[in-house]
């Protein structure tokens, strides 16, 4: 049996179903959960509301959509009993967390709270990343193996995020590991995370024992960890599974909530699963690059995602994680860049390849 299937018997999933959409549901002394619709294959996010004294704090916002606005406003008009937001937590700067930061700052006046790297990569998301956007863009994806005529299906991606993010305040509370955040009385501990996002924070309270993970960890589903044209030298997975070490220190009862999926015991059995699945992806990497001439992220990603049907979207991430983990591999030494002369990335294993390594079914390629 595989390793994922064998660590995911041994989760505990206190509650088998989620809530209707925009249902307050009670998770914890004090803490509601919500579950909220995307418009994509992983179709919903969790997100969660904090007694904050006489109002809730937010923690996550969901996507801006009118499905999501119309959810939020049943919520004010009926489970919130008068109450008002008092904080806007968001996790990331991904649009299903925060998409509706800056219209429920609008609507109810409550400052946002996020990291200093979220934020402002917000904005610079929102806005382009300045004249050069378009060279870094092209220059990053030819260096990775995509050849000219199929440029134009990358630019098809741009302008996207502003459509379903709203336009956030034009100042915010800073939050950063090692200061806590007060949310009714209650020491939640920033724990900081990187490779998915540039500083995502996931939220720990001990006297409730209970992590709000973000998308650092999921219960069944890998998060997202890419390479994109604004960072391409970045070692993002390594940065990621770093991160995710941190969780370790935590009790191993952590009642987990996490972005997508259900909430969940066994905290430390996942970050097994996880580091074994990128374990196994790196392997099945380092036997198809132990060639003379080494391999391009293009030439690699159906080794990553083997029978997969890619449309652009997902193949835009799918590239974008072939190359997290090939940049592992050379920070680890166990490969080597080649740069040809027609200025292309090749990667080519250092030292005995593995053998006889299987991969086993492995998510599709989403920005989760």
């Amino acid at each position: 049996m595989p390793v994922m299937d064998t660590l995911l018997d041994a989760l505990d999933f206190p509650h088998a179903a989620p809530p209707e959409g925009g249902v307050m549901f009670l998770v914890a002394p004090g803490l509601w959960w919500l579950r909220m619709p995307l418009p994509f294959r992983l179709d919903h996010i969790n997100l969660w509301l904090a007694q904050d004294g006489d109002h809730l704090a937010a923690i996550d916002t969901g996507i801006a959509m009118s499905k999501t606005k119309k959810l939020w406003e049943q919520l004010f008009a009926g489970d919130f009993a008068g109450r008002t937001l008092s904080k806007i937590v968001v996790t990331h700067m991904h649009p299903d967390h925060v998409g509706l930061a800056g219209w429920l700052n609008e609507r109810s006046g409550a400052p946002l709270h996020m990291s200093l790297g979220e934020y402002h990569s917000t904005q610079n998301t929102m806005r382009g990343f300045g004249d050069n956007e378009d060279v870094s863009r092209r220059r990053f994806y030819l260096a990775n193996g995509i050849p000219e005529s199929g440029l134009d299906a990358f630019a098809r991606h741009r302008g996207g995020f502003k459509q379903v993010v709203s336009e956030l305040p034009p100042d915010y509370v800073r939050i950063m590991e090692g200061k806590p955040l007060f949310i009714g009385g209650r020491r939640w501990e920033i724990i900081a995370g990187f490779g998915h996002s540039p500083e995502h924070c996931s939220l720990y309270c001990a006297e409730l024992g209970v992590l709000i993970a973000g998308d650092q960890v999921l219960p069944k589903i890998t998060t997202n960890v890419s390479v994109w044209p604004i960072e391409p030298m970045a070692n993002a997975l390594q940065w990621f599974l770093d991160s995710i070490e941190k969780f370790r220190a935590l009790p191993a009862d952590t009642l987990v909530l996490p972005s997508h999926g259900l909430p969940f015991r066994g905290l430390h059995r996942r970050l097994d699963q996880l580091v074994a699945h990128h374990d196994e992806r790196l392997d099945v990497l380092r036997a198809a690059c132990a060639t003379q001439d080494g391999k391009h992220g293009v030439e690699l990603t159906p080794v990553l995602f083997p029978g997969k049907v890619l449309d652009e979207h997902q193949f835009v991430f799918a590239l974008g994680e072939t190359l997290a983990h090939l940049h592992c591999l050379e920070g680890r030494g166990q490969a080597e860049r080649l740069v040809g002369k027609d200025g292309v990335h090749r990667f080519r294993t250092i030292g005995p390849a593995p053998t006889n390594v299987e991969l086993h079914d492995v998510d599709d390629p989403e920005m989760v």
